[in-house]
Protein backbone atom coordinates (compact mmCIF):
# COMPACT_ATOMS: atom_id res chain seq x y z
CA UNK A 1 0.00 0.00 0.00
CA UNK A 2 1.07 3.25 -0.78
CA UNK A 3 2.29 5.81 1.89
CA UNK A 4 -0.56 8.48 0.53
CA UNK A 5 -3.27 5.80 0.88
CA UNK A 6 -2.00 5.09 4.06
CA UNK A 7 -2.15 8.00 5.65
CA UNK A 8 -5.73 9.26 4.37
CA UNK A 9 -7.14 5.79 5.82
CA UNK A 10 -5.33 6.78 9.17
CA UNK A 11 -6.92 9.83 8.64
CA UNK A 12 -10.13 8.66 8.25
CA UNK A 13 -9.96 6.06 11.08
CA UNK A 14 -8.82 9.28 13.29
CA UNK A 15 -12.06 11.27 12.15
CA UNK A 16 -13.76 7.85 13.04
CA UNK A 17 -12.61 7.71 16.43
CA UNK A 18 -13.38 11.70 17.20
CA UNK A 19 -9.66 13.45 16.42
CA UNK A 20 -8.35 14.46 13.89
CA UNK A 21 -4.46 13.92 14.26
CA UNK A 22 -3.80 17.88 15.68
CA UNK A 23 -6.98 17.49 17.38
CA UNK A 24 -5.65 14.25 18.99
CA UNK A 25 -2.32 15.93 19.80
CA UNK A 26 -3.56 19.33 21.43
CA UNK A 27 -6.79 18.16 23.14
CA UNK A 28 -6.03 14.39 23.93
CA UNK A 29 -8.76 13.35 21.86
CA UNK A 30 -8.94 9.69 19.66
CA UNK A 31 -5.98 8.52 18.99
CA UNK A 32 -3.51 7.20 16.04
CA UNK A 33 -4.84 4.05 13.90
CA UNK A 34 -3.56 0.69 14.13
CA UNK A 35 -2.24 -1.15 11.33
CA UNK A 36 -4.70 -4.27 11.66
CA UNK A 37 -7.73 -1.50 11.70
CA UNK A 38 -5.74 0.47 8.57
CA UNK A 39 -5.92 -2.70 7.26
CA UNK A 40 -9.42 -3.57 7.85
CA UNK A 41 -10.11 -0.20 5.99
CA UNK A 42 -8.57 -1.19 3.11
CA UNK A 43 -10.82 -3.72 1.27
CA UNK A 44 -10.59 -2.00 -2.60
CA UNK A 45 -9.44 -4.28 -5.17
CA UNK A 46 -7.37 -2.11 -7.67
CA UNK A 47 -7.37 -3.20 -11.56
CA UNK A 48 -3.57 -5.13 -10.99
CA UNK A 49 -5.55 -7.76 -8.46
CA UNK A 50 -3.86 -5.97 -5.57
CA UNK A 51 -6.91 -6.27 -2.18
CA UNK A 52 -8.20 -9.42 -3.78
CA UNK A 53 -8.55 -12.06 -0.77
CA UNK A 54 -7.94 -15.48 -1.54
CA UNK A 55 -10.01 -17.64 -3.11
CA UNK A 56 -11.34 -19.21 -6.18
CA UNK A 57 -14.58 -20.15 -8.01
CA UNK A 58 -15.74 -22.06 -10.88
CA UNK A 59 -18.19 -21.48 -13.24
CA UNK A 60 -20.68 -23.91 -12.31
CA UNK A 61 -20.84 -23.12 -8.76
CA UNK A 62 -21.40 -19.51 -10.04
CA UNK A 63 -24.29 -19.95 -11.89
CA UNK A 64 -25.84 -21.54 -8.96
CA UNK A 65 -25.34 -18.74 -6.81
CA UNK A 66 -26.22 -16.29 -9.40
CA UNK A 67 -29.44 -17.83 -9.58
CA UNK A 68 -30.22 -18.09 -6.15
CA UNK A 69 -29.07 -14.36 -4.83
CA UNK A 70 -28.59 -12.73 -8.35
CA UNK A 71 -31.36 -13.53 -10.82
CA UNK A 72 -34.69 -12.28 -9.37
CA UNK A 73 -33.18 -8.73 -10.73
CA UNK A 74 -30.35 -9.76 -13.59
CA UNK A 75 -32.49 -12.64 -15.07
CA UNK A 76 -31.33 -16.11 -15.47
CA UNK A 77 -28.72 -15.55 -17.83
CA UNK A 78 -27.84 -11.79 -17.26
CA UNK A 79 -30.22 -10.72 -19.51
CA UNK A 80 -31.29 -7.60 -16.79
CA UNK A 81 -34.99 -7.89 -16.03
CA UNK A 82 -37.62 -4.75 -15.44
CA UNK A 83 -35.89 -1.34 -14.87
CA UNK A 84 -32.85 -4.06 -13.33
CA UNK A 85 -29.18 -3.54 -15.78
CA UNK A 86 -28.09 -6.60 -18.42
CA UNK A 87 -25.04 -7.76 -17.47
CA UNK A 88 -24.07 -9.89 -20.36
CA UNK A 89 -24.24 -9.27 -24.55
CA UNK A 90 -23.75 -6.06 -25.81
CA UNK A 91 -20.76 -6.29 -27.75
CA UNK A 92 -20.13 -4.36 -30.66
CA UNK A 93 -22.96 -1.84 -29.72
CA UNK A 94 -21.03 0.63 -27.86
CA UNK A 95 -21.07 3.02 -31.36
CA UNK A 96 -25.39 2.49 -32.02
CA UNK A 97 -27.39 4.96 -30.53
CA UNK A 98 -28.69 2.78 -28.07
CA UNK A 99 -25.16 0.98 -26.91
CA UNK A 100 -25.83 -2.26 -24.15
CA UNK A 101 -22.89 -1.18 -21.67
CA UNK A 102 -22.22 -4.78 -19.73
CA UNK A 103 -19.36 -6.41 -18.48
CA UNK A 104 -18.76 -7.69 -21.63
CA UNK A 105 -19.21 -5.03 -24.25
CA UNK A 106 -18.46 -1.85 -21.34
CA UNK A 107 -16.72 -2.51 -18.21
CA UNK A 108 -12.61 -1.75 -18.33
CA UNK A 109 -11.54 -3.66 -15.56
CA UNK A 110 -12.56 -7.31 -13.88
CA UNK A 111 -11.46 -6.10 -10.20
CA UNK A 112 -14.71 -3.56 -10.36
CA UNK A 113 -17.09 -6.72 -11.30
CA UNK A 114 -15.33 -8.90 -8.14
CA UNK A 115 -15.34 -5.75 -6.28
CA UNK A 116 -18.52 -4.53 -6.30
CA UNK A 117 -20.50 -7.72 -5.98
CA UNK A 118 -18.18 -8.57 -2.40
CA UNK A 119 -19.06 -5.23 -0.98
CA UNK A 120 -22.42 -3.94 -2.70
CA UNK A 121 -24.64 -7.50 -3.69
CA UNK A 122 -27.28 -8.43 -3.65
CA UNK A 123 -29.50 -5.50 -3.62
CA UNK A 124 -30.64 -5.40 0.26
CA UNK A 125 -28.31 -7.87 1.64
CA UNK A 126 -24.80 -6.39 0.80
CA UNK A 127 -21.69 -8.15 1.89
CA UNK A 128 -23.50 -11.72 2.53
CA UNK A 129 -21.37 -13.08 -0.56
CA UNK A 130 -18.51 -14.87 0.39
CA UNK A 131 -15.19 -14.26 -1.04
CA UNK A 132 -15.52 -17.74 -3.05
CA UNK A 133 -18.86 -17.06 -3.89
CA UNK A 134 -17.66 -13.59 -5.75
CA UNK A 135 -15.43 -15.03 -7.55
CA UNK A 136 -17.75 -18.30 -8.58
CA UNK A 137 -20.22 -15.30 -9.65
CA UNK A 138 -17.55 -13.31 -11.45
CA UNK A 139 -16.37 -16.49 -13.33
CA UNK A 140 -19.92 -17.11 -14.64
CA UNK A 141 -20.43 -13.36 -15.83
CA UNK A 142 -17.23 -14.04 -17.51
CA UNK A 143 -18.58 -17.23 -19.19
CA UNK A 144 -22.38 -15.67 -20.13
CA UNK A 145 -20.32 -13.13 -21.99
CA UNK A 146 -18.73 -15.63 -24.14
CA UNK A 147 -14.91 -14.82 -22.64
CA UNK A 148 -14.05 -18.08 -21.01
CA UNK A 149 -15.27 -21.87 -21.15
CA UNK A 150 -17.30 -23.83 -19.31
CA UNK A 151 -15.15 -25.08 -16.79
CA UNK A 152 -12.96 -22.16 -16.06
CA UNK A 153 -12.00 -21.12 -12.65
CA UNK A 154 -11.41 -17.85 -11.16
CA UNK A 155 -8.88 -17.03 -8.27
CA UNK A 156 -6.67 -14.94 -7.24
CA UNK A 157 -3.77 -16.22 -8.87
CA UNK A 158 -5.01 -16.01 -12.40
CA UNK A 159 -7.03 -12.80 -12.15
CA UNK A 160 -4.55 -10.60 -13.21
CA UNK A 161 -4.81 -12.92 -16.67
CA UNK A 162 -8.07 -11.84 -17.58
CA UNK A 163 -8.58 -8.80 -19.96
CA UNK A 164 -12.02 -7.35 -20.28
CA UNK A 165 -12.45 -6.50 -23.77
CA UNK A 166 -13.25 -3.08 -23.61
CA UNK A 167 -9.97 -2.18 -21.44
CA UNK A 168 -8.48 -0.29 -23.92
CA UNK A 169 -11.57 1.70 -24.90
CA UNK A 170 -11.69 4.72 -22.89
CA UNK A 171 -10.03 7.86 -23.39
CA UNK A 172 -7.29 9.27 -21.03
CA UNK A 173 -7.84 11.82 -18.78
CA UNK A 174 -5.50 14.46 -20.48
CA UNK A 175 -7.30 17.50 -18.73
CA UNK A 176 -4.44 18.48 -16.75
CA UNK A 177 -2.25 19.08 -20.15
CA UNK A 178 -5.01 19.64 -22.73
CA UNK A 179 -7.19 22.22 -21.19
CA UNK A 180 -6.31 23.25 -17.61
CA UNK A 181 -2.93 25.70 -19.35
CA UNK A 182 -6.23 27.38 -21.32
CA UNK A 183 -7.71 28.55 -18.22
CA UNK A 184 -4.96 29.74 -16.63
CA UNK A 185 -3.99 32.60 -18.39
CA UNK A 186 -4.82 35.87 -17.58
CA UNK A 187 -8.31 36.53 -19.31
CA UNK A 188 -8.95 38.75 -22.21
CA UNK A 189 -11.60 41.28 -21.06
CA UNK A 190 -11.69 43.72 -24.09
CA UNK A 191 -11.79 43.77 -27.62
CA UNK A 192 -10.49 40.03 -27.63
CA UNK A 193 -12.04 39.24 -30.89
CA UNK A 194 -12.70 42.33 -32.96
CA UNK A 195 -16.09 42.67 -34.19
CA UNK A 196 -18.51 40.35 -34.57
CA UNK A 197 -20.04 39.29 -37.94
CA UNK A 198 -22.64 36.95 -39.29
CA UNK A 199 -21.28 34.60 -41.92
CA UNK A 200 -24.57 31.75 -41.82
CA UNK A 201 -27.63 31.40 -41.08
CA UNK A 202 -29.31 28.24 -39.83
CA UNK A 203 -31.82 28.08 -42.68
CA UNK A 204 -28.60 27.68 -45.09
CA UNK A 205 -26.72 25.27 -43.35
CA UNK A 206 -29.65 23.48 -43.44
CA UNK A 207 -30.23 22.62 -39.39
CA UNK A 208 -33.22 24.08 -39.31
CA UNK A 209 -35.77 21.47 -38.90
CA UNK A 210 -38.53 21.88 -41.11
CA UNK A 211 -43.08 20.73 -41.02
CA UNK A 212 -44.69 18.67 -43.86
CA UNK A 213 -45.44 22.27 -45.14
CA UNK A 214 -41.70 23.00 -45.58
CA UNK A 215 -41.67 25.78 -43.40
CA UNK A 216 -39.72 26.04 -39.76
CA UNK A 217 -41.06 23.77 -37.33
CA UNK A 218 -43.28 25.36 -34.86
CA UNK A 219 -44.00 27.86 -37.08
CA UNK A 220 -47.30 29.64 -35.99
CA UNK A 221 -50.66 29.11 -37.90
CA UNK A 222 -51.90 31.88 -40.43
CA UNK A 223 -54.27 34.09 -38.77
CA UNK A 224 -54.47 36.74 -41.70
CA UNK A 225 -57.50 35.31 -43.40
CA UNK A 226 -55.52 33.51 -46.17
CA UNK A 227 -56.36 29.74 -47.37
CA UNK A 228 -53.97 27.63 -45.06
CA UNK A 229 -50.90 25.29 -47.06
CA UNK A 230 -52.68 21.53 -47.56
CA UNK A 231 -50.64 19.14 -45.55
CA UNK A 232 -50.67 15.64 -46.25
CA UNK A 233 -52.19 13.70 -43.54
CA UNK A 234 -52.51 9.89 -43.02
CA UNK A 235 -56.26 9.90 -43.26
CA UNK A 236 -55.37 11.40 -46.96
CA UNK A 237 -52.96 8.69 -48.19
CA UNK A 238 -55.65 5.90 -49.17
CA UNK A 239 -57.38 8.13 -51.05
CA UNK A 240 -54.04 8.57 -52.67
CA UNK A 241 -53.36 5.38 -53.76
CA UNK A 242 -57.13 4.82 -54.41
CA UNK A 243 -56.49 7.69 -57.24
CA UNK A 244 -53.75 6.27 -58.26
CA UNK A 245 -55.65 2.68 -58.87
CA UNK A 246 -58.74 4.17 -60.53
CA UNK A 247 -55.74 5.53 -62.94
CA UNK A 248 -54.65 2.19 -64.32
CA UNK A 249 -56.56 0.19 -66.78
CA UNK A 250 -58.69 -2.68 -65.76
CA UNK A 251 -56.03 -5.30 -66.71
CA UNK A 252 -53.49 -3.71 -64.38
CA UNK A 253 -56.41 -3.89 -61.45
CA UNK A 254 -56.56 -7.21 -59.64
CA UNK A 255 -59.83 -8.04 -59.31
CA UNK A 256 -60.90 -8.69 -55.18
CA UNK A 257 -60.81 -12.70 -56.46
CA UNK A 258 -57.04 -12.64 -57.66
CA UNK A 259 -55.71 -9.82 -55.24
CA UNK A 260 -52.87 -11.44 -53.07
CA UNK A 261 -53.31 -11.59 -49.30
CA UNK A 262 -50.36 -10.22 -47.88
CA UNK A 263 -50.29 -12.03 -44.82
CA UNK A 264 -47.26 -14.68 -43.50
CA UNK A 265 -50.26 -17.65 -44.36
CA UNK A 266 -50.27 -16.86 -47.85
CA UNK A 267 -46.38 -18.08 -47.66
CA UNK A 268 -47.66 -20.92 -45.56
CA UNK A 269 -46.48 -19.19 -42.05
CA UNK A 270 -49.73 -18.45 -39.47
CA UNK A 271 -48.97 -14.83 -38.54
CA UNK A 272 -50.31 -14.80 -34.99
CA UNK A 273 -47.91 -17.57 -34.40
CA UNK A 274 -44.68 -15.29 -35.15
CA UNK A 275 -46.22 -12.82 -33.38
CA UNK A 276 -46.23 -14.54 -30.55
CA UNK A 277 -42.64 -16.13 -31.53
CA UNK A 278 -41.51 -12.28 -31.83
CA UNK A 279 -42.48 -11.65 -27.96
CA UNK A 280 -40.85 -15.04 -26.52
CA UNK A 281 -37.57 -13.95 -28.51
CA UNK A 282 -37.80 -11.38 -25.94
CA UNK A 283 -36.25 -13.72 -24.03
CA UNK A 284 -33.27 -14.42 -25.96
CA UNK A 285 -32.69 -11.03 -27.57
CA UNK A 286 -30.02 -9.70 -24.71
CA UNK A 287 -27.69 -12.62 -26.64
CA UNK A 288 -29.02 -13.29 -30.20
CA UNK A 289 -30.04 -11.28 -33.13
CA UNK A 290 -31.75 -11.88 -36.17
CA UNK A 291 -32.86 -9.92 -39.20
CA UNK A 292 -31.08 -7.62 -41.54
CA UNK A 293 -27.45 -7.06 -40.63
CA UNK A 294 -27.57 -9.57 -37.60
CA UNK A 295 -24.12 -9.97 -35.69
CA UNK A 296 -22.81 -12.19 -33.29
CA UNK A 297 -23.27 -11.09 -29.67
CA UNK A 298 -22.97 -13.23 -26.69
CA UNK A 299 -24.36 -15.92 -28.64
CA UNK A 300 -24.33 -16.15 -32.51
CA UNK A 301 -27.08 -14.37 -34.59
CA UNK A 302 -30.03 -17.03 -35.54
CA UNK A 303 -29.93 -15.31 -39.61
CA UNK A 304 -31.02 -18.91 -41.34
CA UNK A 305 -30.48 -21.41 -38.29
CA UNK A 306 -33.00 -23.59 -39.32
CA UNK A 307 -31.65 -26.12 -41.52
CA UNK A 308 -28.19 -24.96 -40.47
CA UNK A 309 -25.35 -27.30 -39.13
CA UNK A 310 -25.14 -26.27 -35.22
CA UNK A 311 -22.16 -24.71 -34.38
CA UNK A 312 -21.22 -22.86 -37.86
CA UNK A 313 -21.72 -19.70 -38.03
CA UNK A 314 -18.78 -17.39 -39.17
CA UNK A 315 -16.52 -15.56 -36.36
CA UNK A 316 -18.08 -17.06 -33.19
CA UNK A 317 -16.43 -18.97 -30.72
CA UNK A 318 -19.06 -22.25 -29.83
CA UNK A 319 -18.49 -24.60 -26.77
CA UNK A 320 -17.16 -27.94 -27.19
CA UNK A 321 -20.73 -29.21 -27.25
CA UNK A 322 -21.70 -27.52 -30.61
CA UNK A 323 -18.19 -28.63 -32.03
CA UNK A 324 -19.46 -32.44 -31.32
CA UNK A 325 -22.93 -31.05 -32.78
CA UNK A 326 -21.03 -30.12 -35.85
CA UNK A 327 -19.33 -32.67 -36.66
CA UNK A 328 -22.23 -34.95 -37.06
CA UNK A 329 -23.34 -33.10 -40.03
CA UNK A 330 -27.18 -32.68 -38.68
CA UNK A 331 -29.01 -29.96 -39.55
CA UNK A 332 -31.59 -27.55 -37.37
CA UNK A 333 -34.97 -29.03 -37.90
CA UNK A 334 -38.43 -28.05 -35.88
CA UNK A 335 -37.81 -31.47 -33.64
CA UNK A 336 -34.15 -30.61 -33.06
CA UNK A 337 -34.98 -26.74 -32.15
CA UNK A 338 -37.41 -27.73 -29.91
CA UNK A 339 -35.75 -30.30 -28.11
CA UNK A 340 -33.04 -28.11 -27.40
CA UNK A 341 -35.11 -24.96 -26.83
CA UNK A 342 -36.81 -27.23 -23.90
CA UNK A 343 -33.76 -27.97 -22.20
CA UNK A 344 -30.38 -26.73 -23.78
CA UNK A 345 -28.16 -28.23 -21.07
CA UNK A 346 -29.83 -31.92 -21.33
CA UNK A 347 -29.97 -31.44 -25.24
CA UNK A 348 -26.13 -30.28 -25.45
CA UNK A 349 -24.49 -31.08 -22.43
CA UNK A 350 -21.88 -28.40 -21.74
CA UNK A 351 -23.17 -25.93 -23.88
CA UNK A 352 -22.10 -22.22 -23.32
CA UNK A 353 -26.37 -21.12 -23.38
CA UNK A 354 -26.94 -20.48 -19.31
CA UNK A 355 -30.94 -19.93 -20.18
CA UNK A 356 -32.91 -22.76 -18.54
CA UNK A 357 -35.11 -23.29 -21.44
CA UNK A 358 -38.92 -23.13 -22.84
CA UNK A 359 -41.24 -25.21 -20.92
CA UNK A 360 -44.44 -24.54 -22.85
CA UNK A 361 -44.81 -26.19 -26.12
CA UNK A 362 -46.44 -23.28 -27.29
CA UNK A 363 -44.19 -21.28 -26.51
CA UNK A 364 -41.53 -23.09 -28.27
CA UNK A 365 -43.59 -23.05 -31.61
CA UNK A 366 -44.35 -20.17 -31.80
CA UNK A 367 -40.43 -19.03 -31.76
CA UNK A 368 -39.33 -21.26 -34.17
CA UNK A 369 -42.39 -19.94 -36.71
CA UNK A 370 -40.55 -16.73 -35.99
CA UNK A 371 -36.70 -17.65 -36.33
CA UNK A 372 -37.95 -19.06 -39.82
CA UNK A 373 -39.73 -16.00 -40.72
CA UNK A 374 -36.87 -13.27 -39.45
CA UNK A 375 -34.23 -15.20 -40.34
CA UNK A 376 -34.21 -15.83 -43.86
Amino acid sequence: MSKSRKYLLSALLLLSVGATPVLAEKLGLGRPALPEEVDAWDVTVLPDGKGLRPGSGDVTTGEAVFGEKCAACHGEFAEGLDAWPVLAGGQGSLKDRRPVKTIGSYWPHLSTVWDYVHRSMPFGSAQTVSVDETYAITAFLLYSNGLVEEDFVLSQDNFGEVQLPNNQGFYADDRSEAEYPLFSKEPCMKDCRGPVTVTKRAVELKVTPTDPDGKPAGTLPDITGQAPVQQKSEAAEPAAETDTASAKTPAEVPSEATAPVETASAEGMDHELVEEGKTVFKKCQACHKIGDGAKNATGPHLNGVVGRVPGTVDGYKYSKAFSKMQATGEVWDDARLAAFLENPKTFAAGTKMTFAGLKKEDERSALIAYLKSAGK
